[in-house]
Formats: structure tokens, sequence, C-alpha cells
């Protein structure tokens, strides 16, 4: 089944192109079916460039997801047209007094400053709190990780020596977890990062439980009993020249930055980037949505929340 988003959606003519099914409201309408309610938090400054990369990865399913999208009120974006905000994005106050299936909160560029300088923090508070009784289960990406970790359990996050940049080798640590079913024992995935959150403090929660982490990028996965919340600290969702566009934009910029580690051939930056992370982000999606939304949100979906952890 294909995911369903707004008809004028950007990644719509995107999915059409890369022959990925996607149904617009127009055609939902006439079918007799629940679709997964999915929520996107999308807090990324290029929201268009996300709401494609994650539409991709969640529209590789066989089932039919229901794509909402929100973004703070209390942040003022600069690099996505009012028009396009105005036109397919909700605010908070719009969606809480309602349920979902799936809730994902992005990452955003604004690692190094404390979470409390952050001009939406106290705004993006109130959604993680909703979520622990309006989402059966919430997948949290990158600073979205560290800022759930931090505002659920008190996990701090620490500033790295340098920024982490590159696509790294990761390894399954709890093989029997169902959210890596069918992940080879080392895979990669896309980092740029300038803080992390340490094993140490992940350890001392003992709700917490680390399922994959990287020699180089540290702790990758955790989650919590049933897995109502997921936290990753990478960037799976990324395109083929994410981190290649982030590198030239620092070049440009005259900032220091070395080239993105194990991402073009050689590290060379003068050659096309490979992509090594592309079949392991569908998977962990696609293992999402069936065995954490799918196989056990109720189907009431006013019943979302109500069970305990």
């Amino acid at each position: 089944m294909p995911i369903k988003i707004p008809n004028n959606l950007p990644a719509v003519e995107t999915m059409d192109r890369e022959n990925i099914f996607v149904m617009t409201e127009t055609r939902a309408m006439t079918q007799d079916i629940r679709p997964l309610k999915i929520l996107l938090v999308n807090l990324m400054p290029k929201k268009i460039q996300t709401e494609i990369q994650f539409t991709r990865l969640l529209g590789n399913t066989p089932l039919q997801i229901d794509l909402e999208l929100i973004t703070p009120a209390s942040h003022i974006p600069s690099n996505t047209p009012m028009e396009h905000l105005s036109a397919f994005y909700k605010t908070f106050d719009e969606v809480k007094d309602r349920y979902f299936d799936g809730c994902i909160i992005t990452g955003a560029p604004v690692e190094q400053m404390a979470f409390e300088e952050v001009d939406y923090w106290h705004e993006l508070c109130d959604i993680m709190e909703w979520t622990k009784t309006h989402v059966h289960s919430t997948f949290h990406i990158c600073w979205g990780a560290q800022a759930a970790l931090y505002y659920h359990y008190g996990v701090p996050k620490k500033q790295l020596p340098e920024k982490l940049f590159g696509v790294f080798r990761h390894n399954v640590e709890y093989k029997q977890s169902i959210l890596l079913r069918g992940f080879d024992d080392s895979f990669y995935i896309p980092h740029s990062r300038h803080t992390t959150v340490t094993r140490a403090d992940i350890e001392a929660v003992p709700d917490l439980r680390i399922l994959a982490s990287s020699p180089q990028a540290g702790v990758f996965v955790m989650f919590t009993k049933g897995g109502r919340q997921i936290f990753i600290t990478g960037h799976p969702a990324y395109d083929a020249d994410t981190l290649k566009q982030e590198y030239l934009r620092d070049v440009n910029a005259g900032l220091p930055i070395q080239p993105p580690k194990n991402y073009f051939p050689f590290d060379d930056p003068h050659q096309e980037p490979v992509v090594t992370w592309r079949a392991h982000a569908n998977l962990l999606y696609s293992n999402w949505l069936n065995y954490f939304v799918y196989q056990t949100t109720p189907y009431e979906i006013a019943n979302v929340g109500k069970d305990e952890e």
C-alpha cells in the first residue's frame, strides 16, 4: 500500500520519478481502510528536502501511511518558503487533541546550543510530553534523539573535540531486536554532528537498551521497552549528496571542515560519493512501521497511549 500525502506536496513528483507509489488525498478518499497515522515533527532547516527523504522511506512498505507535517510555531524558519509552510504544515496546537500511531522527531542544526537556549525548546518539550499519551511509538533522530534523552531521562549531550562527519560502520549489539531484524552484523550510517551521548550515561538509565553502536560514532540505536520510544544518533534518511552539500556549504563559508569520512571514493571530494547505507535505512524504517507501529498499535486510535510500556 502507498503513503498518503497532500496533493501538491513537492515529494509527490520525486516519488513518482523514483517509482514509489504515492497516494494523494483525493485517491485515498475512495478506499475504505484505516491507514497508519504518522506525524512528522520537522525541525530541519531545509524542510522540503527532509519531507522527501522521509516520504521515500515511509512509502517503501506494504502499509498505507497517512503522513501529517508540523513544525514549531515558536520558530520562523529561514530556508523554507512561508507559502509552503502555510500550505502543508500544521502547528502543534492544531493536532494536540488527536492521536497518532507513530511520530518522527527530526534532528536540527542547534546541537551546539544548550537545549534551553533553543527558541522552540519549551514547545518541543510540550510535544515530547504529549507523545507519551497520544502516540504509540515515537522515533527520535540525531539532535531530536539527544533532546528527547535529555528531556525524558536527563541524559546530557557532550561536545566532541571535532565534528563527527561521514559514513561509519556500526555493529548490531542486541541481535534479538526486531527493530534490527534482517540487518547484517555490520552496517553503515551517515553522521553529521558536533555533540554526542555517551554509553555510560545511557547504560545508567534502566529503561534504555542499546541495540547498535559504532567504534567511531558511538551509540547509535537505543529504545525503551516495547519500542514506545526509539532514539537514533545518525541520519539513515540522508540522500546520496546530503553530506556533500553540507561539506561544500562549509567550504564556501570558509569554515574549518574535512571531507566526510568513508563517503567519497578514497576520501577525494572531487569524486562522486558512494551510497552504502540505503538498504539498511529502508529496513530500519520498515521494521519500525511493521513491528512497533502496525502490529501493536490499537485499532481504535483513541486508545493509543493508554497502555503502560
